[in-house]
């Protein structure tokens, strides 16, 4: 699984990833998380507001911080 938060390093941004970080621990499963904060890769990505998670490639989250028992349900629903 790949799950990729997305923004340019605002503090909203910093508490998705760890949100993300913390869902991916209390699941167990194996992913890989990676910041997305080049302004390039995010145009690149057809994100238009941050902070945004994307899991496997689809935008799951646009524009808000997740809490982490949201992230944990959409992971699930991935796996």
């Amino acid at each position: 699984m790949n799950i990729k938060v997305i923004g340019v390093g605002c503090e909203k941004c910093s508490r998705l990833y760890e949100n993300v970080q913390k869902a991916v621990q209390e699941t167990g499963c194996e992913a890989e998380v990676e910041k997305v904060e080049d302004l390039i890769d995010i145009v690149k990505l057809g994100v238009m507001s941050a902070p945004s998670l994307m899991i496997d490639g689809k935008l799951v989250v646009s524009g808000r911080v997740a809490k982490t028992s949201e992230i944990i349900t959409l992971i699930k629903s991935y796996k």
